[in-house]
């Protein structure tokens, strides 16, 4: 009878798709059964031969069974895959930190390598090396400096705001007041990190830029100890004495404030693109700090005084490497960037 012969045939399909354990042999299995020339093909083309009242019922045992055997090679195939994905992760090689790196290997950004040298100085010099935000407010980044709303001085930062009122830190300033809240006097510390100005990029000038803010609190700080840790850091970095000079400048949360310069060592103090024709390169805006901004910082201004410099990190890895142009620093050119090694 057709129903027994049915039977057997799923029998058969049954036992033939339990050995399959490969894709090729599954695959075997479905043009066996399911293909023009298999079982299945024959027994529907015999419903021909078969009265109405018979093709019904013989109908829907064949479909029953192509649907089955369909369905059972769909889901024995996804098994096979995931079967075959686990032996791969369990055969794959796994990352040991234990062994030797390749020969060929990156290298340290140029102001990475300027900025742990200059961490290493101050730290030496009793300074504390501290941490900021990139995304600050308003306060931290003008009005604990001395810098109320609609001052002109807001004018030349250029900056960044974000639409919940925060913005982009303009300057390593943004950090004192919360250095000074959470340190108090007398206070040493130093605070790089990245600051962002909506700048017009060229060769000395760029939207993402790297500073080091500095600041000692102390009784009785003066001008001449700015003058003394700047020019040994300076010194340290460069191997050698440079020439600097200080000249007036105006800065809300300085008084007095100060434009720490450097003779431009890639041109030697002859006039080029980086430093404007002019022989010099500005590399610090610094002073003593206003005692505004002390007061805003929990210090009493009547008993301590204290200084604060801005450094310019891309602009000292410039002058330390001899790189005309800042642009290279941000470009992620390997060619330009390999050049460097931290010996």
């Amino acid at each position: 009878m057709l129903s027994q012969q049915i039977e057997a045939l799923r029998a058969s399909f049954r036992e033939a798709l339990a050995k399959a354990d490969t894709k090729e042999a599954l695959e075997a299995v479905r043009v066996s059964f399911l293909g023009k020339k298999g079982p299945i093909s024959d027994l529907m083309k015999g419903l021909r031969d078969l009265s109405p009242e018979e093709k019904k019922d013989a109908g829907q045992w064949i479909n029953a069974l192509k649907t089955e055997a369909e369905a059972a090679v769909a889901e024995k195939g996804k098994a096979l895959e995931e079967a075959a994905l686990a032996a791969a992760i369990r055969s794959a090689k796994k990352f040991n930190p234990t062994l030797p790196r390749e020969a060929s290997h990156g290298s340290y950004h140029p102001i990475t390598l300027v900025s742990r040298d200059v961490n290493r100085i101050f730290s030496t010099m009793g300074f504390t090396v501290e941490d900021y935000v990139e995304i600050t407010d308003d306060y931290h980044c003008f009005e604990a400096l001395n810098i109320p709303k609609h001052h002109p001085a807001r004018d030349m930062q250029d900056t960044y705001y974000i639409e919940n009122g925060q913005l982009l830190k303009t300057h390593t300033s943004a950090a004192q007041n919360h250095i000074m809240r959470k340190y108090g006097a007398p206070l040493r510390a130093i605070f790089p990190g990245r600051c962002f100005r909506n700048e017009a990029i060229d060769a000395c000038h760029e939207n993402t830029f790297f500073q080091m803010e500095g600041m000692m609190i102390d009784k009785d700080v003066s001008i001449s100890n700015l003058i003394y840790f700047m020019k040994t850091m300076l010194s340290e970095v460069f191997g050698a004495d440079l020439s600097v000079r200080l000249r007036p400048g105006f800065f809300p949360f300085t008084e007095p404030g100060f434009e720490l310069d450097i003779s431009c060592t890639i041109c030697g103090g002859k006039g080029c693109p980086s430093c404007k024709n002019t022989g010099w390169l500005e590399l610090c805006p610094c002073g003593m700090i206003h005692p505004n901004v002390l007061r805003e910082g929990g210090i009493d201004p009547e008993v301590y005084t204290g200084f604060a410099f801005g450094l310019g990190m891309t602009r000292l890895a410039m002058m330390k490497y001899g790189v005309k142009d800042i642009r290279d620093f941000n470009s992620g050119s390997l060619k330009a960037l390999s050049q460097f090694d931290a010996k």
